[in-house]
């Protein structure tokens, strides 16, 4: 082989390591952005569950002031 056919198959394979390097970092960054917004739907759902938690506690303790008020009248 001549040293001209040489360089050249040497920069089409360079060129179709770099073409397939910035493939591989654009499904990376793909992969990157959906597991940042898997975390933020996922920090968003233990929010509201804290939410409902913290309502659902009220709702409780308010009955149970309310019985205990109740109770006291009766003695």
């Amino acid at each position: 082989m001549n040293t001209t056919m040489v360089d050249q198959l040497n920069d089409l394979v360079n060129e179709t390591h770099q073409k397939g390097s910035k493939t591989m970092l654009i499904y990376e960054s793909l992969a990157r952005e959906r597991m940042r917004e898997a975390e933020q739907a996922a920090k968003n759902q233990r929010l509201v569950r804290r939410l409902n938690s913290a309502k659902r506690w009220q709702r409780i303790s308010r009955w149970a002031a309310t019985r205990a008020e109740r109770a006291n009248d009766l003695l």
